[in-house]
């Protein structure tokens, strides 16, 4: 079917996709076995089940089947104010605002905030499916090089200065970065702020992870440090804590912008999902979630160290690697002569040998990092991973090869005749 002849919105060339979630279709279709180091979600066997079902016998009654309030249902509102009580970010019911998912937050931090044209600051490499979110609306985008105390924020202003235009939002993931799996450091917070307010520009604060840190001590986020400053506007969301198929995520915002948040959302989906609002709900109250997040601190951890160690065990030499303090992710950069094989076509050989990642590409708004790669270590035991490293070893072997085979033709072909 082609589009050519339809009468597409000049935004549909912005809609570029997203490489991480169509990796869930294109695995879904392979037959052999797969072990997979590429979707960014919690171990099966650490998703509540039984829990999220004794809870639904419970608690779901016809009110769980019709529309709810659009900013959220009242009892999950009240049940996340109490637990976030307890947390380092305490807040209140008036800056809630339920969302379907923290994709939805993104979203709509991106319709309240930004204009075709406008300058919006992402982290290099990034979460694609929030740059892209902003794409979506007409931004530019203008990437901002990490390093291991997350977005360099020298570079950040000396990049804002050359593009001569101050950014209308700048857009970062401040703890156990997707997909670097860094984490800002406190200095840089409280300078992204300054500039923040020198620039009037909004921060998005998109935090999946900061729950999940089980090395270091926790920082303070963006809302302590600024005193609520109404330019930070935090989006949050229960996917990678209790599970990404509940599509229940939060706004964290100044409650001066709740109708519009509400406005924004009414022309997306009316309301989240309310029998999974139900049982959040319900698991908050239970005062459950601490449990269930010590236990995933603890496996998690395992899960880095053991994917650390066959890493350098089968690679050795042959990469660099980030080491994260929480969260899921560890950033792979191939070296040496290996960096000359590029993650995307090594991608099809691992899938062919049976280990999937995401390439480097696919986490650049610009298509950078063709020697990079996100590998997710929370969703596979220490065995299948020590597995997953060494098919991955063998895709890299056999990659290097073609490109060797591949350089090698190009020098023997020589250059191209000359005119004279």
């Amino acid at each position: 079917m082609t589009t050519l002849n339809l009468p597409l919105a000049g935004r549909a060339a912005n809609l570029v996709g997203s490489v991480i979630d169509s990796s869930t279709s294109l695995l879904a279709a392979q037959k052999h076995d797969i072990i997979r180091f590429a979707m960014g979600a919690p171990a099966d066997e650490f998703v509540p089940v039984q829990d999220f079902t004794d809870i639904a016998a419970t608690v779901h009654d016809s009110s769980s089947f019709t529309y709810g309030a659009t900013e959220g249902e009242p009892r999950l509102i009240s049940a996340l104010v109490d637990y976030l009580e307890t947390t380092a970010e305490p807040t209140s019911a008036e800056r809630i605002s339920i969302t379907s998912g923290g994709m939805q937050g993104l979203d709509i931090a991106c319709k309240l905030f930004v204009d075709p044209g406008d300058l919006v600051i992402v982290e290099s490499p990034t979460y694609t499916n929030g740059s892209a979110t902003a794409l979506s609306y007409g931004a530019d985008l203008l990437e901002v090089p990490m390093d291991e105390d997350g977005m360099d924020v020298d570079e950040l202003e000396r990049l804002v200065a050359e593009a001569g235009r101050t950014p209308k939002a700048i857009y970062t993931i401040p703890n156990f970065q997707n997909p670097s799996g860094t984490t800002l450091s406190a200095e840089r917070r409280e300078r992204i702020i300054a500039l923040a307010r020198r620039w009037g520009s909004v921060i998005i604060d998109d935090d999946p992870y900061g729950l999940l840190r089980f090395a270091g001590e926790d920082l303070p986020g963006f809302r302590q440090l600024s005193g609520n400053d109404p330019l930070v506007f935090s989006v949050r969301t229960f996917s990678k804590i209790l599970a990404p198929g509940l599509r229940v995520g939060w706004i964290d915002a100044d409650p001066s912008l709740r109708q519009l948040i509400i406005n924004a959302k009414q022309a997306m989906d009316t309301c989240t999902n309310v029998p999974a609002q139900h049982v959040v709900a319900e698991y908050l109250r239970r005062g459950i979630l601490d449990e269930h997040l010590a236990g995933l601190r603890t496996e998690y951890r395992n899960r880095r160290d053991s994917m650390l160690a066959s890493l350098e065990k089968h690679l050795s030499g042959r990469i660099r690697t980030t080491h994260p303090d929480g969260g899921f992710f560890l950033w792979v950069t191939l070296t040496g002569e290996d960096a000359a094989v590029d993650t995307r076509r090594l991608f099809e050989i691992a899938l062919a040998e049976g280990v999937a990642f995401i390439p480097g590409p696919a986490l650049s708004a610009g298509g950078r990092f063709a020697s990079a790669l996100r590998l997710c270590f929370a969703s596979t035991g220490p065995e299948r991973t020590d597995v997953g490293v060494q098919r991955l070893a063998t895709a890299l072997d056999a990659a290097l090869a073609e490109t060797r085979q591949a350089t090698a033709t190009t020098v023997a072909s020589g250059p191209a005749p000359g005119r004279g």
